[in-house]
């Protein structure tokens, strides 16, 4: 009967084991935001504390981030840099390294004191345990070898989000000690197709490095590699990775990034698919835009071309310039418009005293309904004439007003504090008078990027300017007269100058050249339509 109790107890114990071990309430947070060495800054805690540990549990991160080194005597550490308070790690004892506090007073924590911390009132939070190389012979492989050992003693292993390095043959390691670890890549040097074959799970780059290689996007999401960024700071760069449905985003600002997420499009079910972040350098990207040449309506005075004095992307933006210069007009005589009255004066100018350009997708790109999102700042000066707006795929068989036209965004230089958001069509066009558009105020439109977004569904369109709903247009579920809007449109970004809207005040030469400077263009649909 002894033997039969004794047993009984042993039972429980392992019962009462089992139901208090942390990772059986742990639920990894349904976000994308790593705090990069805890969530530190915004309390003043010290990087890779279990202070700033807890704090990024706190907050409700997805993961929290820290580095590993390993002592002297074989002891591991969290810590970042290779010294400590000038103590260089690899040759110091632990004992030596601990006499020295953190700022807010921590001993230097040890790896096993940190995943305790971590397993311990935890239900969301994820570890994302950087390993960092050292220069001495054969070390990296006991460093991966005891850190592994070490996760799976505690067993720590439900914690672990992902094993992240600067060394490749630590991950390697990692994956020859762990077949189910997960693992990315710091460098930024490989493919995602190398990491693949290579049984690396996942990259972790500078935010820059994949902005100039996007297609490591698509080919890491082929590849089913998890993707994520560092170290993202930028209000701008947070939005672009949560665009791109990054599985993580690793940051010293892990509370401004919930806002981010909180307030950006694909919070409301928006899915990125297109985009042009003007990454590259020089021509624009031919597979995305294509160009209108000449004088082409509206009384306007400028000639568009294709030069990259008009259109060129530089410095991460789309730049469209136009000039005061002359230029010959290739449609000085022609007949071709002597079908089209109000084309006719086309055909009466031999030479064009401005050039500027008219970048649109049409043949490349069009969409029906979305949300159609621009971010730029605008020319300044009294006779520009800078649009963001959509044309009807069918205006080759319908003509202009019936195919419809959406302007996200139009600006005249003689009115330099407002914008307008407007809609044509057969029955609301500016040649009747009736369209249906309104302005608002917008403050330093020459010196400060703004967000110009059109969100169009079946039932209606709010037009946008920095979040704020300015114009609201209603399908009234008349006829096409009304409402051409189901249907593909394509969009068109260009700057005009002078013509029937823009240049009712004149033109004012002294301030050429003038430009709008676009930092990208993002169009967002729902599953449902």
């Amino acid at each position: 009967m002894r033997y039969l109790y004794l047993l009984l107890f042993i039972l429980s114990l392992n019962a009462c084991q089992f139901k208090d071990t942390p990772q059986a309430n742990l639920v990894i947070a349904e976000n994308p935001i790593v705090a990069h060495r805890g969530a530190w800054k915004t309390k003043g805690l010290p990087k890779n504390s279990i202070a700033s540990l807890k704090e990024a549990i706190a907050l409700g991160c997805t993961g929290s981030e820290f580095d590993v080194r390993m002592t002297s005597d074989e002891v591991l550490i969290v810590t970042h840099d290779a010294e400590f308070n000038d103590l260089i790690v690899d040759s110091t004892t632990y004992s030596d390294l601990s006499k020295y506090k953190l700022k807010n007073g921590e001993t230097l924590p040890t790896l096993k004191q940190y995943l305790e911390a971590g397993m311990t009132n935890n239900t969301t939070t994820g570890l994302v345990c950087e390993i960092k190389p050292s220069k001495i012979p054969g070390r990296n492989t006991l460093l991966a070898k005891k850190v592994v050992d070490l996760v799976k003693q505690l067993k720590a292993d439900p914690y672990i989000l992902a094993y992240i390095s600067f060394s490749y043959d630590i991950l390697k390691e990692i994956r020859t000690l762990d077949q189910t670890a997960k693992t990315q890549y710091l460098d930024g040097s490989k493919a995602p197709d190398e990491l693949k074959s290579d049984g690396i799970s996942g990259l972790d780059y500078l935010v820059y490095k994949l902005k100039n290689k996007p297609e490591w996007i698509s080919s890491a999401k082929a590849n089913q590699l998890t993707l994520n960024a560092w170290t993202v700071n930028k209000a701008e760069d947070m939005d672009w990775l949560i665009a791109n449905h990054f599985d993580y985003i690793t940051t010293d600002e892990p509370e401004l990034a919930f806002k981010r997420l909180k307030h950006h499009p694909t919070a409301t079910g928006w899915k990125l698919v297109w985009s042009d972040e003007f990454n590259t350098k020089g021509k624009v990207d031919s597979t995305k835009w294509a160009f209108d040449y000449g004088f082409l309506s509206n009384q306007e005075s400028q000639y568009f071309t294709d030069s990259l004095k008009n259109a060129r992307v530089e410095q991460g933006h789309l730049i469209i310039e136009a000039h005061k210069e002359k230029i010959a007009n290739k449609d000085y005589k022609s007949t071709a418009f002597k079908n089209k009255s109000w084309l006719q004066y086309i055909t009466k100018i031999d030479t064009a005293q401005y050039t500027s350009a008219r970048l649109k997708t049409e043949g490349l790109a069009a969409w029906q309904y979305g949300r159609i999102e621009v971010k730029a700042k605008l020319p300044k000066g009294v006779g520009l004439w800078p649009a963001i707006w959509m044309l009807g795929e069918n205006r080759a068989q319908v003509s202009w007003p019936e195919c419809g036209e959406i302007d996200i965004m139009e600006h005249v230089g003689f009115n330099p504090d407002s914008i307008f958001g407007t809609i044509h069509t057969k029955a609301y066009n500016h040649m009747n008078n009736t369209e249906k558009g309104k302005k608002i105020h917008i403050e330093k439109p020459y010196d400060t990027f703004h967000v110009f977004a059109l969100e169009w569904t079946p039932e209606k369109m709010d037009f946008i300017l920095d979040n704020t709903v300015y114009n609201q247009i209603t399908n009234e579920h008349k006829t096409t007269a009304e409402w051409p809007f189901d249907q593909k449109f394509n969009l068109i970004l260009n700057v005009s100058v002078g013509g029937m809207l823009g240049g009712r005040e004149g033109i004012d030469n002294s301030v050429f050249p003038q430009q709008m400077t676009v930092d990208y263009v993002r169009v967002y649909q729902k599953d449902n339509y």
